[in-house]
């Protein structure tokens, strides 16, 4: 009964926060937003992953808000080093990444908030924090009470380093998808005739190689790269949108007009632009493409 009142009146005391975001008018929007909740205080706010490291090692809160997408550290470096140091820190993401994004992670223990930020999820989101580490203070006094039993170490999770909920092979992960991201270019500059134009990357139907150059094709402009090989271009672009469907043809799924049958099984794409281009696809990628659109 005593451990129940207890763990009552943990749940109760005020946690304290951390803000971390590069944009000033972001931190002040969320500073509001978690004032107006009850228990939590925010003791502290940082610009960027350097300062968060700093200022979460000073003042130790129970709770960071991370935006994840910040020059220098990103969020999920600043998590990473989180773990390396054992501080014991609830981490809630903040990002302005869509919901199929984040789904992407494949992350269920971390806790996220999608910029702007909905104060009903905000509220769920520490209410989640604050249970969490209910959980985890009560795990620590089983160890360290089953440890003195024992004689032993205790506290010993086979060496995996977690916090947050999130493990260092979690965060690796994520790591490499913020970095791949962070490479991605949304605008791409193609020359058409002796001017250099900038295309947003959602707009190109498809890019080939002819005659050693990288022709770049829009719904309206044709022009070439300067890319050196489509393999340096799809690096830059979303693979999951821009699939290289022949060694000499890269394309944008969501700009394929018509499916044409052809030869031994194979197909050609006929694109969106005003040539209505047929791009051949290569008996490797016939697979992919029809387990994608269910051919």
């Amino acid at each position: 009964m005593h451990a129940v009142i207890a763990n009552e009146r943990q749940d109760m005391t005020d946690l304290r926060v951390v803000l971390v975001d590069d944009e000033r008018l972001a931190r002040d929007e969320l500073s509001f937003l978690v004032e107006q909740l009850e228990g939590v205080e925010i003791v502290g706010q940082a610009g960027d992953g350097v300062e968060a490291l700093t200022t979460i090692e000073r003042l130790r809160p129970d709770v960071v808000f991370l935006d994840i997408q910040m020059p220098g550290l990103t969020g999920f470096e600043v998590a990473r080093r989180l773990i390396d140091s054992g501080r014991p820190t609830e981490i809630i993401f903040v990002t302005a990444f869509d919901q199929h994004a984040i789904e992407a992670f494949e992350i269920n223990a971390v806790d996220y908030l999608l910029k702007p930020v909905d104060p009903p999820r905000l509220d769920v989101a520490i209410q989640r924090a604050r249970k969490r580490l209910v959980f985890d203070r009560d795990d620590h006094r089983q160890d360290a009470t089953a440890t003195t039993g024992s004689g032993g170490t205790g506290g010993d999770s086979g060496g995996v380093q977690s916090v947050g909920g999130i493990v260092n092979d979690q965060l690796e992960r994520l790591v490499q998808i913020m970095a791949e991201r962070q490479n991605r270019r949304d605008q791409l500059a193609i020359k058409v005739d002796e001017r250099f134009i900038l295309v947003h990357a959602e707009e190109i139907v498809y890019a080939s190689m002819v005659d050693d150059a990288i022709t770049v094709v829009t719904g309206k402009q044709t022009g070439t790269s300067s890319f050196r090989t489509l393999d340096e271009l799809h690096a830059r672009l979303d693979p999951d949108v821009f699939w290289r469907v022949h060694r000499a043809h890269l394309v944008n799924i969501n700009k394929i007009r018509e499916i044409v049958p052809w030869f031994s099984r194979n197909y050609l794409l006929r694109m969106k632009d005003t040539k209505a281009t047929e791009i051949p696809v290569s008996r490797s990628q016939t697979r992919r493409l029809r387990e994608y659109l269910k051919l």
